[in-house]
């Protein structure tokens, strides 16, 4: 039995990134020391982890998109599910162009790999990308958001492609849309996704990670039959009703993910808890 960690605080022991942000709008200081602090809280968040026995790889926001400009207004952002984390909220539309802008993912993991770290790259997954998303100002409400599936997963490949080049044995893609309620439609996107993506992950450890909530039964046979996965992930604090199915039809030769730490309170964890639902 190993351990994993799904994601990680990534402001500081003393909130070190958050006062450097706020110093960099302010106009105090530059971006290249506002980088150069998340430099270093990467650095020793990951050797924390990686002493704990786990690693995992946050993420961070465009100040563009956050914040907006004199020419480019700022992005929505809401709440991440029920959490007090928010999130920028995609606006999309038909005649959206998708493309590799961004390698953070793979710096990031190159970065930690110098520094003899083994992360394990997360990004969000595609059908929570386009199902979280919004119709753009002028597109209609009832634009389908997941008609633009076909458009956005060679995007996916390459990302993929230049993390397998760089060394990553694992893939971690949150989906946490798959606690709620779908209708078949948005489940067989997740088939047809991790179904196109099947050959680009071919030679990795591909984890797909849900959270706060049960998953219904429906959509927990859709995410175990799901192409090219070869772990799960499931919030087990929250989510009491999946371990009745885990017990029950979890496919053999594949890694169980059992969150048992809650990690809104993870100071006041009952640790006799958490074995007693490995236990089981």
């Amino acid at each position: 039995m190993a351990s994993h960690i799904v994601g990680y605080p990534r402001m500081g022991p003393k909130r070190e990134l958050k006062f450097a942000l706020e110093s960099f709008w302010d106009g105090k200081s530059s971006a290249e020391d506002l980088e150069k602090v998340a430099t270093d809280l990467r650095g020793s968040i990951w050797k924390q982890m990686s002493d704990a026995g786990s690693s995992t790889s946050p993420a961070t926001h465009s100040h563009t998109m956050i914040r907006g400009n004199a020419s480019v207004p700022a992005m929505e952002m809401t709440k991440w599910f029920d959490t007090n984390y928010h999130f920028i909220v995609p606006e999309l539309g038909p005649d959206v162009k998708f493309s590799y802008a961004s390698h953070k993912a793979v710096n990031e993991y190159k970065e930690a790999k110098a520094l003899g770290v083994d992360t394990v790259p997360v990004l969000i997954g595609p059908v929570t990308y386009l199902l979280l998303s919004k119709p753009a100002k002028g597109v209609e409400k009832t634009f389908p958001l997941l008609s633009l599936l076909d458009k956005i997963l060679p995007i996916y490949k390459e990302v993929v492609a230049e993390l397998k080049a760089a060394g990553a044995s694992w893939i971690q893609f949150d989906e946490p849309t798959l606690v709620l309620d779908l209708e078949s439609h948005q489940l067989e996107a997740f088939t047809k996704a991790y179904t196109a993506l099947e050959s680009s992950l071919s030679g990795l450890n591909v984890l797909v990670e849900t959270y706060f909530a049960d998953l219904p039964e429906a959509t927990f046979k859709t995410l175990t039959s799901l192409k090219g996965v070869c772990g799960f992930g499931f919030d087990l604090i929250r989510g009491t009703k999946t371990l009745d199915l885990i017990k029950s039809g979890f496919p053999s030769g594949k890694y169980l993910f059992a969150g048992v730490v809650d990690g809104r309170n993870i100071w006041a964890n009952d640790l006799s808890a958490s074995l007693a639902t490995l236990q089981s």
